[in-house]
């Protein structure tokens, strides 16, 4: 995976990220099939928030997974920021080569670098194969997650 390049996102990838969303069995559901005004602004509001980065992984100048990364200040953990990594896809035709886990290993060692006390996510109970791969990095099911829809 040495040949893959990890960058801040631009505007020209939201379409690719849009699409990175929706190519699963749960993005189908909840995304939109076009980028839109909607998306537009959460990407304008991501880019400009200096605790917020759009990360993509490109191979061969093709943009093959990204992923969201949060920097969470918190009195707990004595004042400890944390990183929260959400909306992890790679290219359905890239799955399984590496590119996921190098994609993680970069977002944890950035988080490792700004001196962040712990890298939290949270997947859906339904996705058996993202689990096996979070707990192949390290993670550990150690609380439970809620959430409520609004």
């Amino acid at each position: 995976m040495s040949d893959l390049v990890f960058r801040t996102a631009v505007r020209a990838d939201l379409p690719v990220l849009v699409a990175l969303l929706a190519d699963d069995v749960l993005g189908r559901g909840r995304e939109a099939a076009v980028v839109d005004e909607a998306y537009e602004r959460a990407f304008a509001d991501i880019t400009a928030d200096p605790r917020n980065q759009l990360v993509v992984a490109e191979q061969d100048g093709e943009v093959v997974g990204c992923l969201q990364i949060t920097y969470i200040p918190g009195l707990g953990r004595h004042g400890a920021e944390r990183s929260l990594i959400e909306s992890v896809r790679v290219r359905a035709d890239r799955r399984g080569a590496g590119t996921g886990r190098a994609l993680m290993r970069w977002a944890i060692d950035q988080a490792r670098q700004r001196g962040c006390a712990l890298v939290q996510l949270t997947t859906d109970k339904r996705r058996a194969d993202a689990h096996r791969f979070y707990l192949g990095l390290g993670f550990v099911a150690s609380h439970e997650g809620m959430k409520l829809a609004l």
